[in-house]
């Protein structure tokens, strides 16, 4: 019975991208929730993304997944659980990134950052960088990396250069609180933190590797075996965001929200994607037709983009189980660079860069295929790999497979 594993390159990267395409959808359904506070369509869509979602999913396709977290050390469980806070920590300060440099630099710097970081230092912790130096295969996936990030400063050129090309009333608004120097902490800050979601999966590798045991045992595909460990690294995430969403909810009175159905005047509020997650401002003296609450389609949309979001790395651990062992790194390369072409082709689809001169849109179109590119390296390296013969690889720590005691 074919249990899915292997490697296959083009699987893999279908499946990145379609983790990417996710990624950079989830965030369109909250688009048509009505009078509710970030802080509560966020919340809710939370708890599907990182609790529901992850527990189902797991529960559906790997049997018995508690064993692989019960057998897991307490070691692995708190860094697991611990880089999945660090992680939380990197999402809520993006936005800010944006709110102090602008979308196009903001982005740019932290997605830069989140794409290096989370690239690079899981095969340095491996002790494997050295080895992808001195080989072909690792000098073409590295390359791959460094034009990944090449595409993203292209992106990030075409973002600065719509900022320039705005309305007067538009482009005071978004460099009302230009600070660069505050703007590249907080880039630096969220990317790094951000990037720690990689590391979190690797500091779970016990666990994906005592479900890959218990895939085997069933008979079951192996390209589910890094569901268990979502489990835990989204606990983390969960536990970040559901205190600051709190904290929100006292500063903003906003906790009823959750079954009122009217709303009240300084509920109605706004937030921007240049606003750091919960910087909201109400409506003010806008009439609005009705103050009801549509409820129900408000925990039915949050929900959708909560489990829109988490498909982004359930796909993506599923992508990983394709890649030849030494390549898995690049993973993250490709998460980021699907994300980046998918955010960008819904931003053409939506009108957002409608009436931005030529330049602009020709910096759009090369930062895509830059970014494409990356990808076609990435996987060059990959399939050099796959060819070269293998060798005795040095032990480490990540690889040690638990074993469950009844």
């Amino acid at each position: 019975m074919n249990t899915g594993s292997g490697t296959n390159w083009f699987a893999a990267v279908a499946l990145h991208w379609t983790g990417g395409l996710a990624s950079a959808s989830f965030y369109l359904p909250f688009r048509g929730v009505k009078r509710w506070s970030w802080e509560t369509y966020w919340l809710v869509g939370g708890f599907f993304s990182w609790i529901v979602a992850p527990l189902c999913c797991a529960w559906l396709l790997v049997p018995d997944f508690w064993q692989a977290i019960h057998a897991a050390s307490a070691s692995t469980i708190f860094w697991t659980y611990f880089f999945g806070v660090l992680w939380g920590l990197g999402g809520l300060t993006f936005g800010l990134t944006m709110r102090y440099l602008g979308i196009g630099l903001g982005m740019a710097i932290a997605l830069s950052y989140c794409a290096a970081f989370g690239t690079l230092m899981v095969p340095i912790y491996n002790e494997q960088f050295g080895n992808l130096l001195t080989h072909l295969y690792g000098q073409v996936i590295l390359l791959g990396v460094l034009v990944c990030l090449a595409g993203i400063a292209v992106s990030g050129m075409a973002g600065m250069s719509k900022e320039r090309e705005l309305p007067e009333d538009q482009k005071q608004k978004v460099v009302k609180e230009f600070n660069f120097k505050k703007g590249i902490m907080v880039a630096t800050f969220s990317g790094i933190m951000s990037a720690c979601f990689n590391f979190g999966l690797t500091a779970a590798t016990p666990i994906k590797n005592t479900a890959k045991v218990l895939l085997a045992t069933h008979h079951a595909s192996n390209m589910w075996n890094g569901l268990p460990s979502l489990v835990v690294l989204l606990w983390g995430g969960f536990t970040t965001n559901f205190i600051w969403c709190l904290i929100l909810h006292l500063k903003n009175r906003s906790g009823r929200q959750y079954l009122a159905t009217t709303s009240a005047p300084d509920e109605n509020r706004i937030v921007t994607g240049l606003d750091g997650p919960g910087y909201s401002e109400p409506v003010g003296n806008i009439e609005l037709p009705s103050n009801r609450v549509p409820l129900l389609n408000n925990y039915t949309l949050s929900a959708l983009a909560g489990v829109t979001w988490y498909f982004q790395f359930f796909f993506y651990t599923m992508g990983q189980t394709k890649m030849p062992e030494a390549g898995k790194f690049s993973g993250w390369t490709l998460h980021m660079a699907s994300i980046i072409i998918f955010a960008t082709l819904w931003g053409v689809i939506l009108h957002e860069w409608k009436g931005t001169s030529k330049k602009t849109h020709a910096l759009i179109t090369g930062g895509i295929i830059v970014l494409v590119l990356s990808t076609i390296i990435v996987g060059m390296g990959n399939y050099l790999k796959k060819k070269t013969p293998a060798k005795p690889a040095k032990p480490t720590a990540a690889l040690v497979v638990p074993q469950h005691t009844a």
